[in-house]
């Protein structure tokens, strides 16, 4: 039995880069047939960038656009339009991520769609909320986390890098397709019950902003009491009324640092995140395991909000017992005794961690010809009752005799889409 939860789901798939095709790549690892429309000649942009091999498409293309289908289509020449137009009439979720009117120009607004088939989804993503006033940037990842408190709040606290830092690893894009693919199975449950497809809005902003809410609540209480308990800055140094960076502490109430261990001399990566926690017993715990008991009867350390205000000393102690152990010891050694710690782990440390091919945490994908196998981030999460089979990525128009035969269009017709630049690129006139 087929347990794919969105098997007989159809997608057109008019996104590039990462973002939308995040978003796309998901419903098709959850059993949808994915379309993706490519240009002629050309396709997504990703095929293209940060190539290992120019004849080669990147791994960048490749973790974003397995088992999906590839359409080449111009869909702004007549054919191109009509073909688009079948497509959707056909589907139940049409997904693009184009700048604001970009779809609209094209013909394809929600509006549009709507009338031509009143039962599809349409997905878009766009940089901000339509009534941000930033709304006509470019939504680029950095753009994404720098208006939505990312960078105001992220980076080393003071000293010359204490400037604003976004995060290198596209929050702004795998993130925002995340939240779009929420916002598009819950307009497929709903149209179960309406029969009808709904506009479904996702912008970079609000999925960047909805990873930093955590910060509204230290707004919040900053603007009621004029400082943060849990921030470095506290007690010694006087707060601005905005939340300021916050280096490597815990985000929560806890007591979280991240600290050197052997080797960090040399090796970027050697260091470990260890968190001593609020409460009496989980302090107890902790002191043992570190050999600091006389922490609990020293009234600057044994209490919660003690801690607080000599975190510095805390810091510095824990530094002492770090600094001749590796990360893998001093995270064997405290995690036996209940204590919240974890290695730093490199994004190399963490591929060649074989435990973690599980089919959803990382995979690999045989591509075959000169490519062979690379590996991905699976489905982020389980099924009991349904595992993906995780398949190729597609050649550029590869599947569109496919997909225009299932349309009903003839071989002839098929040549003609060729001839006309619709489906293959037009022949680039002779140099005089």
């Amino acid at each position: 039995m087929n347990t794919a939860p969105l098997q007989g789901i159809k997608v057109v798939d008019f996104t590039q880069v990462q973002s939308g095709p995040s978003c796309t790549q998901l419903l098709a690892w959850l059993g949808a047939e994915v379309i993706k429309i490519e240009r002629p000649g050309v396709g997504d942009a990703t095929r293209k960038e940060l190539q290992f091999d120019p004849n080669e498409p990147s791994y960048y293309f490749l973790q974003l656009n397995s088992d999906k289908k590839s359409l080449a289509l111009d869909a702004a020449t007549p054919d191109g339009k009509a073909i688009l137009t079948k497509l959707i009439q056909g589907c139940d979720i049409f997904v693009e991520n184009l700048h604001p009117g970009a779809m609209d120009k094209l013909g394809f607004s929600w509006e549009e769609v709507h009338k031509l088939n009143p039962r599809c989804i349409y997905g878009t993503i766009k940089g901000f909320p339509v009534s941000s006033k930033y709304a006509n940037l470019k939504a680029y990842e950095p753009v994404a986390q720098v208006t939505a408190a990312a960078a105001s709040t992220t980076g080393w606290y003071e000293g010359p890098y204490n400037i604003p830092t976004q995060s290198g690893a596209a929050l702004g894009d795998s993130n925002t397709g995340m939240h779009l693919t929420i916002g598009l199975l819950a307009a497929l449950m709903q149209r179960e019950k309406t029969g009808e497809g709904s506009f479904v809005y996702q912008s970079m902003h609000n999925a960047c902003l909805n990873l930093c809410r955590i910060k509204t609540r230290d707004q919040l209480t900053l603007d009621r009491i004029g400082y943060l308990t849990q921030f470095p800055q506290y007690p010694n140094e006087k707060f601005p009324d905005f939340v300021p960076r916050s280096g490597n502490t815990e985000g929560s109430g806890v007591l979280g640092w991240t600290y050197k261990c052997k080797g960090w001399e040399t090796d970027p990566n050697a260091y470990v995140y260890v968190i001593l926690q609020r409460g009496a017993k989980d302090f107890e715990k902790a002191c043992a395991a570190l050999g600091f008991e006389d922490w609990l009867t020293n009234p600057d350390f044994n209490t919660a909000d003690a801690r607080d205000r000599h975190k510095q000393e805390i810091i510095e102690r824990i530094q002492q017992f770090c600094i001749n152990k590796t990360k893998f010891e001093v995270t064997s050694e405290l995690s036996v005794a209940g204590v919240p710690v974890a290695p730093v782990l490199s994004t190399k440390e963490i591929m060649t961690d074989e435990s973690l091919y599980d089919g959803n945490t990382l995979v690999k994908i045989d591509q075959g010809g000169n490519i062979g196998t690379f590996v991905t981030v699976g489905v982020p999460f389980t099924i009991s009752n349904y595992q993906p089979v995780y398949g190729p990525c597609p050649t550029l128009g590869g599947n569109t005799e496919e997909v225009l035969t299932a349309l009903g269009y003839t071989a002839a017709q098929q040549e003609q889409f060729k001839a006309n630049g619709t489906t293959a690129p037009m022949p680039k006139p002779a140099a005089k």
